[in-house]
């Protein structure tokens, strides 16, 4: 046997004798605290001789036992078979078939989400009704445009009304109430007092027969609906022609048009 393989063992037998001297030391000194805490509780009045004589009995009964060469070199792999099989788990960690942690609710099933959804289709309907509101409004808007330009394009045919604001128009041009008997009878002749009068023959229009009709447009552009518009046009032609509507009748009554 090499000096090598020989000085191993012997420094495992070494190390096998200090660890036996270390559980003997233990040994004694339990048996001496126990025979102390005996004398103490049972015979407070025992002398050290006797507490010796009671640790020696206990101390024979510790005997040394042979060493072996074979239990010295299995003695550490025990040691270490122990330490593994009770070896806790790292601090922190379970199985993970035995974890008892709930997994995360996804966003899509947490409560925040579904309520996020919830207002986002409030909101999606809110703004529906808005627009759908909006679009109601425009299309009563176009309604009443369309009915008021309709209504625009008739002629008011109002010969009471007519007069009644004409009469109100003469003194604007200097004249008195008496020319308003003159004026009724000419426009009598010429149209009646209809807003609408169109001459078949000459295209002459409107409650003054202006020729062509398009001339009213200089006192307003409603000149084919609008009675008033007309008048303005036709008094202001008789001032301007015959000074008067008592001269413009005389005149019509000569050549049958003024």
């Amino acid at each position: 046997m090499s000096n090598a393989v020989q000085g191993r063992r012997e420094e495992r037998r070494q190390r096998a004798i200090q660890r036996r001297r270390h559980r003997i030391k233990v040994g004694v000194a339990a048996t001496l605290g126990g025979a102390v805490m005996l004398g103490t509780a049972g015979a407070a009045a025992s002398s050290d001789k006797d507490l010796r004589a009671t640790a020696g009995i206990q101390l024979a009964s510790l005997t040394l036992p042979i060493f072996d060469e074979t239990d010295a070199a299995a003695e550490p792999t025990a040691q270490s078979a122990q330490a593994e099989t009770v070896a806790p788990s790292p601090a922190g960690q379970t199985p993970a078939a035995e974890s008892s942690e709930p997994e995360p609710e996804t966003a899509q099933n947490t409560p925040d989400a579904a309520a996020q959804a919830a207002a986002a289709a409030e909101q999606a309907a809110a703004q529906l009704a808005a627009e759908q509101a909006a679009a109601d409004a425009a299309e009563a808007a176009a309604a009443e445009a369309a009915k008021a330009a309709a209504a625009a394009s008739v002629p008011v045919n109002d010969p009471a009304g007519a007069k009644a604001y004409a009469a109100t128009a003469l003194a604007g041009h200097g004249w008195g109430a008496a020319e308003m008997t003159c004026l009724d009878t000419l426009w009598n002749k010429e149209s009646e007092w209809l807003t609408s009068a169109t001459n078949a023959s000459s295209g002459a229009y409107g409650i003054p027969q202006a020729l062509p009709g398009t001339k009213l447009a200089t006192a307003g552009g409603d000149w084919q609906t609008n009675y008033k518009t007309q008048i303005n046009w036709g008094l202001t032609y008789i001032e301007s022609r015959y000074g008067s509507p008592c001269s413009a009748l005389n005149f019509h009554y000569a050549n049958n048009w003024y």
